[in-house]
């Protein structure tokens, strides 16, 4: 497995961090790669219950599929995320990390794959899966932190 861990601050309180990444009006803003919710699913996130998004991985459509698996609000999102034979669970988790009376939240991103995904005529080795999900993690992180920080 192949496992990508970043996380920042994020000047701005924990619950509006949270919004950020569970209301899908937001998330359609923030996120470059999220285009529309297909089918919107009324209360996202609900563990078990399927949210599928048109979504761009580089300038190639897709349907990116979003089973939450566990939702603590506040404070831990856990879904399965997928298009096409690429799988993630991403696991996001705040926590309160306010200083001199400023607020912040320590917001975490973790996403873990296989080694190796099956293509077309071929198979995307590890570091192509490596690759593809450290630039997702990695923007979607500083989607969210600059999303927050901008419009409290």
């Amino acid at each position: 497995m192949i496992t990508i861990a970043i996380s920042t601050a994020v000047g701005a309180k924990r619950d509006r961090v949270w919004r950020a990444l569970t209301d899908p009006q937001e998330l359609v803003r923030w996120d470059e790669r999220l285009v529309a919710a297909i089918d919107p699913t009324e209360g996202y996130p609900q563990v078990g219950r399927l949210m599928r998004w048109r979504y761009r991985l580089g300038t190639v459509p897709v349907v990116l599929e979003d089973h939450p698996l566990e939702v603590v609000p506040g404070e831990r999102l856990r879904s399965q995320l997928g298009f096409g034979h690429l799988r993630f669970d991403g696991i996001w988790t705040l926590c309160d990390e306010s200083q001199d009376g400023a607020a912040r939240t320590r917001l975490a991103l973790r996403m873990v794959a296989s080694n190796a995904v099956p293509l077309v005529g071929g198979l995307l080795d590890r570091f192509g899966v490596r690759e593809i999900a450290a630039q997702i993690a990695d923007a979607r992180l500083r989607q969210v932190q600059k999303w927050c920080e901008s419009h409290p």
